[in-house]
């Protein structure tokens, strides 16, 4: 005979079930009507009583059945900041996807965060899309129980952070892309290498000066930390940056950038000091936008495939809200490649000799 269980374990065993949305109002002391309205993210539910209820929603692993599901045709396209070719670029991956699929795409700006605000969240929850891309971004803890209550798929492009074993994210090879750069600039005879990296929380950025510090420990070369700056893979942070490292009376022969902005601004610092690009100074981008084939001289760039990770994340996503779907790959990096242009060549004593 097996003895009765006690009302803990049921109660545990209870939640570790999918519980129905009559189960949560009762919980929660509302009606069945009043917790739809929190599911979809409509403004008329007292904000003490949208908290509790999302609450019990996150406890009980509360997922809409997708039957139930009315989605918009959209896919929402989150960035932390929009303001650069680079995002033009992963604008037309998500738009060459969404417009295969008949979808429309909308777009917001997180103002630098690196994780958007709640009121964004429940416009989200509100719109029903398809599916979320994240830009170098990511959601709290709160913000991915209510999408996933909701049954609306997200996928973070090239992280910021990890964004955790469950979470599908799409990025590139950037330590492979920071070691070739650094390794070109080592086969053309330079010793002196300096860098400048992006914002020290992204984990792309340290992976592109790890890789630069690789291939220069690797040829026996020393890594100098003042050879090293920090920017925000901006224009102006290259211009910055750039004026320091060359105003040194060791000055480094060449640079890698960390991303074409910063190569950009670097140019500027360059031109401004009467430095000339290739003779006195070898630079080397990071993403390949339009602008590295259009700059004089063309720059040599790590070429990220800005475009097919966007796309890909964008079909990621929409398979991820299919109905039984289930991706081979949630967690995808895409390859990086060197595109020797004409503003690497080797050193002035090298070319001398």
């Amino acid at each position: 005979m097996t003895s009765p269980q006690p009302a803990e374990t049921r109660t545990r065993k209870r939640s570790a079930q999918t519980a129905t949305l009559a189960e949560i109002a009762r919980e929660a002391g509302v009606s069945a009507p009043t917790v739809s309205k929190v599911l979809n993210g409509r403004a008329d539910v007292a904000p003490s009583t949208r908290a509790r209820v999302e609450d019990l929603l996150r406890t009980h692993g509360y997922r809409r059945r997708r039957a139930e599901s009315t989605r918009s045709p959209l896919i929402d396209l989150v960035f932390h900041e929009l303001e650069s070719a680079w995002a033009m670029e992963v604008i037309r991956g998500v738009e060459n996807v969404a417009r295969d699929t008949g979808l429309s795409v909308v777009l917001s700006e997180s103002a630098g965060r690196l994780t958007p605000g709640r009121t964004w969240a429940d416009q989200v929850a509100a719109r029903r899309p398809h599916g979320v891309i994240l830009v170098l971004s990511g959601l709290d803890e709160s913000q991915r129980a209510l999408l996933t209550s909701r049954s609306i798929p997200f996928v973070v492009l090239d992280p910021a952070g990890d964004p955790g074993v469950d979470v599908p994210s799409i990025g590139a090879t950037n330590w492979q892309g920071g070691l070739a750069a650094t390794r070109h600039l080592v086969e053309l005879g330079h010793t002196r290498i300096g860098a400048i990296s992006g914002p020290t929380r992204m984990m792309c950025s340290r992976a592109r000066v790890d890789g630069y510090r690789a291939a220069l420990e690797t040829a026996g070369l020393p890594v100098d930390p003042d050879l090293v700056l920090t920017g925000d893979f901006h224009h102006e942070a290259g211009y910055r940056q750039g004026l320091e490292l060359l105003r040194r009376a060791d000055r480094p022969t060449a640079v890698f950038a960390g991303n074409d902005l910063q190569a950009l601004g670097l140019y500027e610092a360059a031109r401004e000091l009467g430095l000339r690009i290739p003779d006195d100074l070898s630079v080397v981008g990071f993403d390949d936008l339009p602008v590295a084939r259009w700059v004089g001289p063309p720059l040599t760039t790590v070429r990220q495939p800005l475009m097919e990770m966007a796309e890909a994340a964008a079909r990621l996503v929409l398979d991820l809200g299919r109905e039984n779907g289930s991706p081979s790959a949630t967690r995808v990096e895409l390859a990086t490649s060197l595109e020797v242009r004409s503003s690497t060549a080797p050193p002035r004593e090298r070319r001398v000799s």
